[in-house]
């Protein structure tokens, strides 16, 4: 007991908030430590020598720039660990950088997870966060923390709805007293639109542009409503597939409107799924609260009209979405009560 209360006071809980795109962490007093892409970056020397090179703003800066030995990539993929030792070592890094120190006094850590992955997908969080040093590891359910963090009354009995728009994931999830009453979740996302727009560009103007590119044009000039507001046009460089030189062409707002259409189509469904399936006592609610989005891909300009267009319902997004789940997960880490309503 001496020990643990030792163990206790020199440890600090972590809540961790391991997406496809990125990983935040928030530290137990202190709020957000760090916000880093989800990448690491390996050196191959030999068949079974490898070396890990950089992990996280560092690793992303090296995409598309590495010599051959080197493989830049995300340890994640839809949601989901795909590189169980490079997630591992990303997290180890990660929680190193968050607590400042080497790590000999192991820290209780709460991760968020899709509300649909598998038993099995859920086992391979665990292990990867305890290799990497956590001395106990409790999960959350994402859509849970992103309704904590937007300020919703999760713990009530009256129903609320979050769409959580991340790199490999959307999730919608109607909740309530502290649980999931309806959840949903597909494999298109903020990624998907990126590749989406990649292919557009090489299909139509015979560019090649890398995901960071594409990252950028949709964040830039990208709109979720066809013909919102006047064209814009973002210059864009990439590799000539005719003459292998480099060139500068101009993108207009319009044709990523076009090419990511499809995608919307597919989140909308999805939402409207979960809204028929949710029931009547707390559908008043929510026509009453409205939809809250987070995530990243909330910040895509007009999404947030286009859902409440399509819906009827009012939409917000919530401050801050990209720090909306992390910061659920800590609110819940620093609350005893909630705690042991929602960790699963």
């Amino acid at each position: 007991m001496i020990f643990r209360r030792i163990f206790d006071r020199l440890s600090k809980d972590l809540a961790i908030d391991l997406g496809t795109a990125n990983t935040l962490i928030y530290v137990a007093g202190k709020g957000i430590v760090l916000d880093e892409p989800s990448v690491v970056a390996i050196r191959k020397n030999g068949e079974n020598d490898t070396k890990l090179v950089a992990v996280g703003t560092e690793a992303k800066a090296m995409l598309g720039r590495t010599p051959e030995n080197i493989r830049v990539f995300r340890p994640l993929k839809d949601g989901v660990i795909a590189d169980f030792e490079a997630a591992g070592a990303m997290l180890r890094h990660f929680i190193r950088k968050a607590l400042d120190r080497r790590g000999l006094v192991r820290s209780r850590v709460l991760v968020s997870v899709a509300s649909g992955i598998t038993p099995v997908e859920r086992r391979a969080v665990r292990e990867a966060v305890e290799a990497a040093g956590a001395r106990e590891t409790f999960l959350i359910q994402r859509p849970v923390a992103a309704a904590i963090g937007a300020g919703l009354p999760v713990t009530k009995p009256t129903g609320s709805m979050v769409v959580d728009i991340g790199g490999g994931t959307t999730e919608v999830a109607v909740l309530s007293l502290a649980g999931i009453v309806y959840s949903r979740f597909i494999r298109v996302a903020g990624d998907k639109m990126d590749a989406a727009i990649a292919q557009y560009v090489k299909r139509r103007h015979n560019l090649l542009i890398g995901d960071q590119t594409a990252e950028f044009i949709k964040m830039s000039i990208g709109n979720a409503i066809a013909n919102g507001g006047a064209p814009e046009f973002l210059p864009t460089k990439g590799l000539d597939l005719a003459s292998g030189l480099p060139k500068t062409i101009e993108i207009e707002s319009r044709e990523i409107n076009a090419c990511i259409s499809e995608l919307l189509v597919s989140m909308i469904e999805t939402v409207k799924v979960a809204l028929e399936n949710t029931p009547p006592e707390l559908s008043g609610d929510i026509v009453d609260r409205g939809i809250v989005l987070t995530g990243g891909g909330a910040l895509l300009k007009g999404i947030d009209k286009l859902i409440s267009v399509e819906t009827g319902l009012p939409v917000t997004t919530a401050e801050d979405p990209l720090t909306t789940v992390v910061r659920g997960c800590g609110m819940a880490f620093e609350s005893v009560e909630l705690f042991q309503q929602v960790v699963i």
